[in-house]
């Protein structure tokens, strides 16, 4: 249902606050994505019930796919193995058909409280995280871990992704920087082709991803066929089309069926594809983040006019309105 060791795979990464379950819904209608990573649901001083996990991952009650039919992994993050265990399982019985353990979030107040990145420093602990779960979780289906290369030592990938496959994890996907270097560019993603090559187990590349001649070289330098886009997905929606079809892949809906974007930024076409992502998600604010990630690398003429604008009709009616300076 997820990765296959022999075939080629893209797959939207989990981002804390961006790809919620509306994104998820709205974006998997292009049939872009093999499968998706939700975010990730915390687990801390108590286990998750099936109930928490449904409200969080809605997409539990519809097989844990989006309603276009794209699988949906489920993201748990903690320092606890019995409770990530506990919840797993209860994630499974709520009817998630795989686990990912987030080993790579660099946010100080996930760091604070035991999860994400720091457990990077710590082998023995991710290993047992991962056995435990491992264990609780049926063989049939999948338990991941998604890592950076350390802490603060790009090295310590090299002994946490031994750990990981120890430990009976199916794949790990590597975001080619340490926790300290967050998201500066650039990804280092030579470490990531070196795990590869030293595991018998799949290596999905992740990092800094932004074009196809990224993509490119990323798949150079890593001589990975599994590839995870997260900031791109919004930044570039094309991309990961590109990246299909340079994978040698259909897309994963008849093309009849499913939604496509254009490349460019003229904004009478992304008022049409923001009038499409508010029919799952009304929000401005999530339009205006989205806004904010095309505008990344790129400049977007009609970003400042919507800056202030308070609702999801008024950006849509000036978009709409607006005429690009010649």
């Amino acid at each position: 249902m997820f990765l296959n060791p022999e075939k080629p795979a893209v797959i939207l990464a989990p981002m804390e606050g961006i790809t919620d379950a509306p994104f998820r819904e709205f974006i998997t209608r292009t049939g872009y994505y093999d499968y998706c990573v939700s975010e990730f649901v915390r687990v801390s001083a108590t286990v998750l019930s099936d109930k928490v996990l449904r409200r969080h991952i809605p997409e539990l009650l519809h097989e844990s796919k989006t309603r276009s039919g794209t699988p949906v992994q489920i993201q748990l993050l903690g320092g606890d193995p019995d409770r990530l265990a506990e919840s797993a399982m209860n994630a499974i019985e709520a009817g998630a058909m795989g686990i990912d353990l987030n080993f790579g979030c660099p946010a100080p107040t996930v760091n604070r409280h035991d999860g994400g990145a720091t457990l990077l420093q710590y082998p023995d602990r991710l290993e047992k995280i991962i056995r435990a779960v491992r264990d609780r979780v049926p063989t049939h289906l999948p338990v991941s871990a998604k890592m950076r290369l350390g802490f603060a030592d790009p090295e310590a990938i090299y002994e946490n992704a031994k750990r990981a496959e120890q430990a009976g994890a199916s794949w790990i996907t590597i975001h080619g920087r340490t926790k300290v270097q967050g998201y500066i560019p650039p990804a280092y993603w030579k470490p990531i082709g070196k795990v590869r090559e030293s595991l018998s187990i799949p290596v999905v590349a992740n990092g800094e991803i932004w074009t196809i001649e990224d993509f490119r070289k990323c798949r150079e330098e890593t001589g990975s066929i599994h590839f995870m886009i997260g900031r791109a997905a919004l930044a570039r929606p094309t991309l990961a089309k590109q990246m299909r079809k340079e994978l040698g892949l259909p897309l994963c809906l008849p093309e009849s069926q499913a939604y496509s974007f254009t490349e460019g930024l003229d904004p009478q076409t992304w008022s049409g594809i923001f009038e499409n992502y508010a029919e799952v998600q009304p929000s401005e604010k999530r339009i205006k983040q989205w806004v904010r990630y095309l505008a990344h690398q790129r400049p977007v003429a009609w970003w400042e006019p919507i800056k202030g604008l308070g609702s999801t009709p008024e950006i849509l009616n000036c978009l709409r309105e607006f005429q690009e300076s010649p």
